[in-house]
């Protein structure tokens, strides 16, 4: 029986960046849904701060050279990897000079967010998807980590829907104590607007709040973990008012094997739901 393949998106990965517990479970839960027998891929954004040589990143040629167009602007897409030897485990970076060469992640020195980081957050998840696609490897399951990959529920069930590799993936979207102040870029909305998202599926995108972005992850997602000990509020009440498999905050020691049952969950009631 082929094993099922579990599609790691991360805004943080420990040692790539200072430690954080999102960082920290991006960095072994990988590792331990390995060992539980599953097949991964992991992926982050190639944030500026991180040190290339320190951690031996280098360019995958094959997978780059790409370019994605948003809003009416082309940016190449550069595919990096590095190896964390211990794991037997590769985490791919997207990376790209107008978006990831600043020596900050999602902010500046003043704590200030940047004005672009909802063109920051479309770039990573077309780029990841671009890049699956390139692997040719289909996800049976997507687990998305911070709200930098919050529109990724988004883009497997609208977007690719219609795509054999996937068609018939899953998303759990995993919400963690990382709210951001005000709004992302007025213009998000009109930016994701297409032939493919019609205004009704992006009605949440109008106010592109870190509430609304992460209810609109949750919409699109078959599963949802509470990924910090404390969350917003209103998300949380939110997660519970969807119907959804719903897994609670896991304690450090116990959370693999409840994330790894927590994944069958969803992939067996989708099955089960189809029949």
């Amino acid at each position: 029986m082929e094993k099922p393949k579990v599609l790691f998106v991360q805004q943080e990965i420990t040692p790539y960046l200072k430690e954080s517990p999102m960082g920290k479970i991006g960095r072994y839960l990988p590792q331990g849904i390995q060992e539980r027998g599953k097949e991964i891929r992991t992926f982050m954004p190639k944030f500026g701060c991180i040190n290339e040589r320190r951690n031996q990143l280098h360019e995958v040629i094959r997978l780059s050279g790409m370019n994605l167009v948003i809003n009416d602007t082309d940016h190449p897409l550069i595919i990096k990897v590095a190896s964390i030897q211990s794991a037997r485990m590769q985490i791919y970076f997207i990376d790209n000079e107008d978006f990831y060469q600043r020596k900050f992640m999602l902010s500046d020195k003043n704590g200030k967010y940047f004005d672009d980081n909802d063109e920051r957050a479309i770039f990573f998840t077309r780029g990841v998807i671009e890049t699956v696609k390139k692997l040719g490897w289909a996800p049976s399951l997507v687990h998305c980590n911070g709200w930098f990959t919050g529109l990724m529920p988004l883009y497997i069930k609208i977007a690719l829907k219609d795509n054999p590799m996937f068609t018939d993936t899953k998303v759990v979207y995993s919400i963690y104590n990382d709210d951001f102040p005000g709004e992302l870029n007025k213009d998000f909305y009109n930016k994701l607007k297409s032939k493919v998202f019609d205004d009704s599926l992006i009605e949440k995108y109008k106010t592109p709040s870190y509430v609304n972005m992460s209810k609109a992850a949750m919409d699109y997602s078959d599963g949802i973990i509470i990924g910090s000990k404390e969350i917003n509020g209103e998300l949380e009440e939110y997660a519970k008012s969807t119907g959804k498999p719903l897994l609670g905050y896991q304690e450090e020691d116990v959370y693999m094997d409840a994330y790894n049952e927590f994944y069958d969950e969803v992939l067996v009631s989708e099955f089960e739901l189809s029949q």
